[in-house]
């Protein structure tokens, strides 16, 4: 059996982005018997900023057979690029001075960029291999995601991307469209594994009428939720604006942005009595399959320039649930490719609310297009996003990165 450590700044109690997936790695290694250590920050996502009440500096946790070593850091209530950069590096420095012991092996969840660093300086003070485990590219998001000078630190962060996965054994991504760019790093093709997310949610426990009613959806309305987190990429702004041209038009349809992030009080602000739009906040794990069963549509929105940074992790829930999909997102995009890859769901133009408008339109009037993509979605998830593979692929990628098929039983 190995010790492992594994450092990434998001972790439970995060239920949302990329918690549950670092979570879950960690618990299935520890499951199995290797000595797990996480190295991580205190829960801020998305909602960026600390839990109320959170002062501690660094705390250590077991949780699940995980020991996890928690270091503050700093959390912008707005995102810029010096603010990313403060938060970055003061993880980077707490965890540099951290002292999780002598690993056998070490992973680093990117983002943040500070953990790909910290893996391979921990990885070197051991003498250790190492790992990269790609959620996000991190200089492509500088580029894309509209942070206010993120072009100019997109160089910089490239660099140490690069540096990063220099010695990696092996780079698991969560998209192949990860590939060209970790490539272009230097990154040979054969040190490069498909990693992608799974569902980690599990079916919905109540009906859809009960929900309905909680949530005060009309019986009559065409629900489109959009779930997750409302920051600087999703460009929920053209939510907004769809919701004020179905409110000139008088349809039934209500659009509903679920979640918290940077951009939800300026969302809310340009919202203000729009009757065709509704603010909610994160469900639990448990209550979250409830309410996207109850949706009609799910909903998927970027700005035009995000193209290959990342792909977001809702897909595989929404997936899940069996709601057709609604993407407005980049054409020649990542989660465009996945949209239609699984069959689920319908790609709209970007910063077009009446394109938005007619897609919804389309799948409200033509129930038996909306059942096809749902039922496509579901089938997708369960032979492509099922969690027995994902346990596999971890032991897989446990193994490849020791450079031995036999860490597990011995």
């Amino acid at each position: 059996m190995a010790s492992v450590l594994i450092i990434g700044i998001n972790y439970r109690p995060e239920t949302t982005g990329i918690a549950p997936y670092t979570s879950a790695f960690a618990e299935h290694l520890a499951a199995g018997g290797h000595q797990v250590t996480v190295l991580t920050g205190f829960a801020h996502y998305p909602a960026w900023r600390h839990e109320p009440g959170e002062r501690r500096v660094r705390a250590t946790e077991q949780l699940d057979g995980v020991r996890i070593l928690r270091r503050r850091h700093y959390v912008p209530g707005s995102q810029s690029a010096i603010r990313r950069a403060i938060y970055e590096a003061t993880f980077l420095l707490n965890g540099a001075l951290s002292r999780p012991g002598r690993p056998d092996v070490v992973f680093g969840v990117i983002p943040s960029l500070s953990g790909g660093v910290l893996a391979r300086l921990f990885a070197a003070r051991a003498r250790a291999p190492y790992g990269l485990i790609v959620q996000d590219l991190m200089a492509p998001a500088a580029r894309q995601s509209g942070i206010r000078g993120g072009g100019r630190v997109a160089r910089v962060t490239a660099t140490l991307e690069r540096w990063a996965a220099a010695k990696a054994n092996k780079v698991g991504i969560a998209s192949e469209s990860f590939r060209p760019y970790l490539n272009g790093l230097g990154v040979p093709g054969e040190r490069i594994v498909p990693f992608p997310n799974w569902v980690h949610v599990g079916g919905p426990s109540a009906d859809r009428v009960s929900t309905r009613e909680r949530l005060r959806w009309p019986a009559e309305a065409t629900v489109v939720l959009h779930a997750g987190n409302m920051g600087l990429k999703q460009g929920l702004e053209q939510v907004v604006a769809a919701a004020h041209r179905a409110s000139d038009d008088d349809v039934p349809l209500l659009y509903v942005l679920m979640g918290d992030g940077s951009q939800r009080s300026g969302l809310e602000a340009m919202a203000a009595g729009e009757k065709h739009l509704q603010f909610l906040p994160f469900q639990t794990e448990s209550e979250l399959p409830n309410v996207l069963a109850a949706a009609d549509i799910l909903l998927v929105s970027e700005r035009d320039t995000v193209i290959d940074m990342s792909l977001p992790s809702k897909l595989t829930t929404y997936f899940a649930a069996g709601r057709p999909v609604v993407a407005a997102v980049p054409e020649a995009g990542a989660t465009a490719t996945e949209v239609r890859r699984s069959g689920a769901g319908i790609v709209v133009p970007v910063a077009d609310p009446d394109a938005l408008n007619r897609a919804v339109a389309h799948l409200r009037t033509d129930p038996a297009a909306a059942e096809a993509l749902g039922v496509a979605g579901r089938a997708y998830a369960a032979s492509r996003l099922d969690r027995s593979h994902a346990l596999a692929r971890m032991d897989e990628l446990l193994d490849r990165t020791l450079g031995t098929t036999a860490t597990r039983g011995g």
